[in-house]
């Protein structure tokens, strides 16, 4: 007894002073913590963002938005600044992705001019040709016959088939900026300006310092241009399209958060168009990333590693209190121990509860739902007697019927921690889009009972402006045997990993046809 008021009044006094003392230095720690993370978002790529309504850690947001339902009544939010408030850190990320993207669109733009520079040369260049003797000396040019004549709709001809498949090739929507540029085609690049430069300077010398009389033979030179021209554009249809078309590596996709994993199979590409290819497929098969999961299993870990801390406050001085203080310590920590080896007993259980109150959860919506569509028949069957005029239109009826399915719905999405990828506007676009096209009650609550792709919700729920490449190699160089890089997003990162695949060898075995005749003897005697 003794022993236990002398604790409680030292840890009342001494543990207030403590108290303070560490909330003192836990703000000045979180303060360093945060002028350092400043201070790194400096140096480092920045991610933006989605521009749109908040992910699950920003829900309360949501709550301004708030129906008679109370849709997303429980999600809360736990900032450092208030909502309208901008910090520092702020302020520097936001200059920061402001010159990021002002850098983007410039690099976008030089290319792009770069390129119909380029192809203005390439296209004027024979026309000039042709031209440029009957400006400078039209009265000592031959004649132009009848195979000349000819020549001049070859040209033309061959000249809208190269701007066609030039467009088709070269004048693309870009899927993506990437960190380096593409090698094959800035090598292209370099190749026609080269081959159109030694024509120049070919024509230059023998024709416009001469000036040439004979024009059939400056046409065949414009002609063998364009011909030229013509095989660069099948080169570099080979470099760039059919390439990469034979697979030769395969490659393993993992989310560093939940670890799913996918496998892809990739033909000779650089790093960083096997990312752009990587980040194509990661929107089309995996499923949407939900932060709220594993905020619930880190939650439940702790719960159950937790320990005791035992303290001895007495001192040295006492050695009968301090041996009974650490009887009394082994014995807690006895039972702490047993405690962790129980813990899985716990989980099995809480895993078995949420279980059960998912399936209660999910026969609870599924029959809210097949009464909604049921009263929408009816009131489909009851339209149909009235005026044009009078019939409801998909969208009121879905704003009719969802409230009696919201409340059911909105359960359901928390349960299984949903809440966050479904917004009330979302869901009602998607109940008028059932309704319009005659759709089941099953296929309306496909979207909401099993996870979905992520390109099926809304680009807000998981678009992020920005990947962040990191390799140890140049990102240029091709894949090859072992090879990892990580694609880095806002919440998670895709660590990819390269195995080539490996040559196959097959053989041939050949079976004689007539091995697998054989005769049937019956004899007469046989009992039957």
């Amino acid at each position: 007894m003794d022993t236990e008021s002398t604790y409680s009044g030292y840890s009342y006094y001494s543990g207030r002073s403590r108290g303070s003392h560490r909330h003192g230095e836990r703000s000045r720690d979180h303060h360093k913590s945060r002028s350092k993370d400043g201070s790194r978002s400096e140096k480092s790529v920045t991610i933006n963002a989605p521009p749109a309504e908040p992910l699950l850690g920003d829900s309360s947001v949501l709550g301004e938005e708030v129906q008679d339902d109370n849709w997303g009544e429980t999600t809360t939010a736990v900032t450092g600044t208030s909502e309208h408030s901008l910090s520092q850190e702020d302020i520097v990320r936001i200059t920061k992705d402001l010159e990021d993207s002002v850098g983007l669109d410039c690099r976008r733009y030089f290319s792009l001019t770069l390129a119909v520079v380029l192809g203005l040369l390439v296209f004027l260049t024979p026309l000039a040709f042709l031209a440029l003797p009957h400006l400078l000396w039209p009265d000592k040019l031959l004649v132009c016959g009848t195979a000349c004549e000819g020549l001049f709709i070859s040209v033309a001809f061959k000249l809208l088939i190269l701007l066609l498949a030039v467009w088709a090739l070269f004048f693309r929507a870009p899927r993506a900026g990437l960190p380096r540029v593409f090698v094959f085609r800035a090598l292209l690049a370099v190749l026609v300006l080269l081959f159109v430069v030694s024509y120049w300077l070919f024509y230059g010398v023998r024709i416009l310092d001469s000036q040439d009389e004979n024009y059939q033979g400056i046409v065949q030179y414009a002609v063998s241009l364009v011909d030229a021209l013509l095989f660069i554009h099948y080169l570099a249809i080979v470099l760039l399209e059919l390439r990469q078309l034979q697979p030769a590596f395969s490659v393993c996709v993992t989310r560093s958060t939940d670890g799913e994993t996918r496998h892809y199979n990739l033909g000779q590409l650089s790093i960083q168009r096997a990312a752009l290819a990587i980040i194509e497929n990661y929107y089309r098969d995996f499923s949407v990333h939900n932060p709220a999961l594993l905020t619930a299993s880190k939650s439940r870990a702790a719960k159950h590693l937790a320990g005791l801390k035992v303290y001895n406050v007495d001192g040295p001085e006492n050695n009968a209190a301090t041996g009974l203080a650490h009887s009394q310590s082994r014995a807690m920590i006895a039972a702490a121990a047993r405690r962790r080896d129980t813990s899985h007993n716990e989980l099995y259980y809480e895993e078995a509860e949420h279980e059960r109150r998912v399936r209660k959860r999910k026969a609870r919506l599924v029959v809210a739902v097949e009464e909604a569509f049921t009263h929408i028949k009816r009131m489909q069957e009851e339209e149909q007697k009235k005026a044009p005029g009078d019939v409801m239109d998909p969208r009121e009826a879905a704003q009719a019927i969802f409230p009696s399915m919201a409340r059911s719905l909105q359960k359901y999405l928390r349960t299984t921690r949903q809440q966050h990828c479904h917004s009330m506007e979302s869901i009602q676009q998607h109940l008028a889009f059932c309704i319009t096209n005659n759709m089941t009650p099953k296929a309306f609550l496909e979207s909401y009972l099993t996870p979905g792709p992520t390109l099926q919700y809304g680009r807000e729920r998981w678009l992020a402006r920005q990947w962040t490449l990191v390799s140890e190699v140049s990102v240029t160089s091709g894949l090859k045997e072992g090879a990892i890089f990580l694609l880095k997003c806002i919440d998670f990162s895709l660590v990819v990993t390269a195995k080539r695949i490996p040559y196959i060898q097959l053989s041939e075995e050949f079976i004689d046809p007539k091995s697998h005749k054989f005769v049937l003897r019956l004899q007469s005697e046989t009992s039957v």
